[in-house]
């Protein structure tokens, strides 16, 4: 099977590679991110990995399976996107520090045939962090890219991350262990 990798994550990109996956990367698709009114903010990241496979922009071939993904992070009931601004992104870790959060990350692997989706969730506590540490966060990283304005495996993870449940990868965004087992399923 060819394997094409929706997304452009640098993040996801790097995870499937050191999975040993030879695959292509294509991310045009017709899907908006718009959570529905009323949807379960842990439902959220399954509705989005589905929907960015179904708004690809072609029909599959007979050989080839598309692998999309979403991850949201969750504090105290609120979704926590992608910032827009490093305004945005100081808020959210504002809201992130010194409190524990879920980190939600689902991935949809689809063929011309098939489509399925599985959905992991991780509990990450981070540490009280000072402003001067937000600061330096956000002036020399890229959290506008990044769900909750943190990338785990960065500066912010190794200083502020007091203890995590689950899967370290679903974190930086790709459950790798639900992705292996959809992809094994397909043979």
């Amino acid at each position: 099977m060819k394997i094409i990798l929706a997304s452009g994550s640098p993040r996801r990109r790097e995870l499937m590679t050191e999975m040993g996956l030879e695959f292509i990367v294509d991310s045009r698709t017709s899907f908006e991110e718009i959570v529905p009114e009323g949807a379960d903010a842990y439902g959220v990241p399954a509705l989005f990995a589905e929907g960015k496979s179904r708004g690809f922009h072609r029909p599959l071939a007979d050989d080839e399976v598309l692998v999309t993904s979403d991850t949201v992070v969750i504090c105290e009931g609120e979704i926590l996107g992608k910032p827009h601004t490093p305004e945005v992104a100081r808020r959210m870790l504002r809201k992130l520090s010194g409190r524990t959060h879920h980190v939600v990350s689902a991935v949809c692997v689809r063929t011309c045939r098939d489509c399925k989706v599985l959905s992991d969730t991780a509990t990450v506590t981070f540490n009280t962090l000072s402003d001067s540490e937000i600061d330096y966060y956000i002036e020399h990283y890229s959290p506008l890219d990044k769900a909750g304005a943190y990338g785990i495996q960065e500066w912010i993870g190794l200083v502020g991350i007091t203890r995590i449940e689950g899967s370290f990868y679903t974190i930086m965004g790709l459950p790798t262990h639900q992705l292996h087992s959809l992809l094994t399923s397909l043979h």
